[in-house]
């Protein structure tokens, strides 16, 4: 992690010409935003079909001398990360990844007005086109970061958006977007896909296609992230934790974005 870190900040308290690299900055010179929803069990919307989430006070201050919950959630519950194993036998646990699978540059796709006129949308190669038109090359290695506005509904039944028969609609990557993403690198060794959704893929795919493809190639997913209106399109960094279970499909998550203060000097690593 620390080789990461040095790779994409200069250390120390100094300012960018003090780093002496054009484009690089110091760590001051980043900011921190929270990406992770609050886990609360009167709040968090769980997935169909998963363990409730709850929280049991176990010990108070004034009868026991300390206070401690008991947690029983799922390794998907609220804003999480998944790892490759998830849904395939032969791919890394949580516990396997490398520091680095989780600290990677991140870019946002706004999708906000397309998903707000269509539940289902799919986002398009041709939208990624269009956003490196705007912004420039999506960096390799990076977590590219879908920001549907559905975070908006979080806490609510309006963030399942079930249908009268019972089938969920909630916006995602179409799967040739994600093998575009693949097949020309920007994805790399490692990398991600983010949403503040419940999956990466529209909720109508009830195969996970676009999971499936995404863990086969050894990345992970960032799922029902929150604050992405404070996420800048690119120059960020994504930072994930939480706990790593042994034989982990993921975890429930701290993610944390270093962001830079000043828009107009981003680092230009990866790009």
């Amino acid at each position: 992690m620390a080789t990461a870190v040095g790779g994409m900040i200069a250390a120390g308290s100094g300012s960018a010409g003090a780093a002496g690299r054009p484009g690089q900055l110091a760590l001051c010179d980043y900011r921190l935003v929270n990406l992770a929803h609050v886990n609360d069990p009167d709040r968090t919307n769980v997935y169909p079909g998963d363990p409730a989430f709850t929280l049991t006070t176990v010990t108070t201050v004034p009868e026991h001398g300390f206070y401690l919950q008991y947690v029983e959630q799922g390794e998907h519950t609220g804003t999480h990360w998944g790892a490759p194993a998830h849904f395939n036998d032969d791919q890394p646990y949580a516990d396997e990844l490398d520091a680095e699978d989780l600290f990677l540059p991140a870019v946002k796709v706004d999708v906000r007005a397309q998903a707000a006129a269509n539940a289902d949308y799919e986002v398009t190669v041709a939208d990624l086109q269009r956003w490196e038109q705007r912004h420039g090359r999506i960096p390799n290695e990076a977590a590219v970061v879908l920001w549907t506005g559905w975070e908006a509904r979080w806490g609510t039944p309006a963030f399942f958006n079930f249908d009268a028969a019972g089938q969920m609609h909630q916006p995602g990557f179409s799967l040739e977007a994600v093998q575009w993403l693949v097949n020309t690198g920007r994805l790399g060794r490692r990398g991600a896909l983010g949403t503040d959704t419940f999956s990466p893929e529209p909720a109508t795919d009830v195969e996970y296609r676009v999971s499936k493809l995404l863990y086969r190639e050894h990345r992970i997913s960032l799922e029902i992230l929150a604050n992405l209106a404070q996420l800048p399109e690119q120059g960020a960094h994504i930072l994930v934790g939480g706990t790593v279970n042994r034989r982990g499909s993921g975890s429930p998550a701290s993610i944390y974005a270093f962001v830079p203060k000043v828009t107009g000097r981003l680092p230009r690593e990866g790009r």
